[in-house]
């Protein structure tokens, strides 16, 4: 460049190139920059553009029963579920949708209570739901409840099972193969299927049985995928279907795995929330209620 075409840098340019820089300076940090540090991670834009949602190989769900937030984070009868909350993502305003459990159920499962208000069986149902989308996408899914005597099982009871807790068997998309006892669970962990639901029987989901006995059961059938999964690419979300009805419906709902950003969430999610996290984790696409609830960011690194 000659000295005839370069630009002459006036006092008043050099003024102004300062100050715009002193105030570029100035400004606030950006969305997704420095994390604040409240015990609870506040439910901000902000704090939602912090991580993009992951693809895991596999995803574990455990539904658990009938007992509220206060009565399991923090009691010592759950040293198992403390543990999870403290190494995982811990949210804190989590909720259920309704009473009693099968709506709630339906509505983690599929986006929608299908009408009922009642624990009743049997019911039949066609609608889109999130095992039947994670089949169609060509990747497996499998329902694992405790005490089913066989594959494919469609009666209401059976001992302490109750297929009120079982929403897939309910739904004509899914096929009967994928409704398993919960003895067919797979000792090695990679041959799990991409999602998984698992639900205990009434006494071990703390329906029946206490905080203790629930917690005792979720660290014998669940402590060493929960370790597992941190080191391959993996997740187990631990939620409750309702609370005892005296909470608000306020339920404990905990994620922990590869990915996942410790610490407590102030996200306000209920089961249609957690259900389109489900979908954004396995790449399909949300429905019924789901469909219109915000992607859950803020927990994932």
């Amino acid at each position: 460049m000659t000295t005839a075409t370069r630009p002459v840098l006036t006092a008043a340019t050099r003024v102004a190139a300062v100050t715009s820089l002193v105030a570029a300076c100035a400004m606030p940090a950006a969305a997704g920059g420095v994390q604040p540090t409240a015990s609870v991670r506040p439910a901000t834009a902000a704090a939602a553009q912090v991580g993009r949602v992951p693809r895991p190989a596999h995803v574990v769900v455990v539904v658990m029963e009938n007992h509220s937030y206060g009565q399991v984070i923090g009691s010592a009868d759950a040293p198992f579920i403390s543990s999870l909350a403290r190494s995982g993502a811990l949210l804190t305003q989590s909720y259920a949708v309704t009473h009693p459990s099968e709506p709630n159920y339906l509505a983690l499962f599929s986006g929608s209570t299908q009408g009922l208000g009642d624990d009743s069986c049997p019911h039949t149902y066609t609608g889109a739901n999130i095992g039947s989308r994670v089949l169609a996408s060509g990747r497996r899914f499998v329902g694992y409840s405790e005490g089913l005597p066989a594959t494919g099982f469609t009666g209401c009871d059976a001992g302490s099972y109750a297929r009120r807790h079982n929403p897939w068997v309910n739904f004509s998309s899914v096929p009967a193969s994928a409704n398993q006892p919960l003895s067919r669970w797979p000792a090695n962990h990679a041959l799990l299927p991409a999602l998984s639901f698992v639900v205990p029987n009434v006494v071990n989901d703390m329906h029946d049985g206490s905080v203790a006995t629930g917690d005792r059961w979720l660290a014998a059938h669940l402590g060493s995928y929960a370790t597992w999964a941190r080191t391959h690419h993996s997740l187990l979300v631990l939620t409750w279907d309702e609370d005892d009805d005296n909470a608000g419906n306020h339920v404990a709902t905990v994620v922990v795995g590869a990915g996942v950003r410790p610490g407590r969430y102030g996200d306000r999610v209920d089961h249609y929330r957690v259900l389109r996290m489900l979908c954004d984790l396995m790449g399909v696409t949300p429905m019924g209620r789901a469909a219109s609830e915000p992607s859950l960011t803020s927990i994932w690194s």
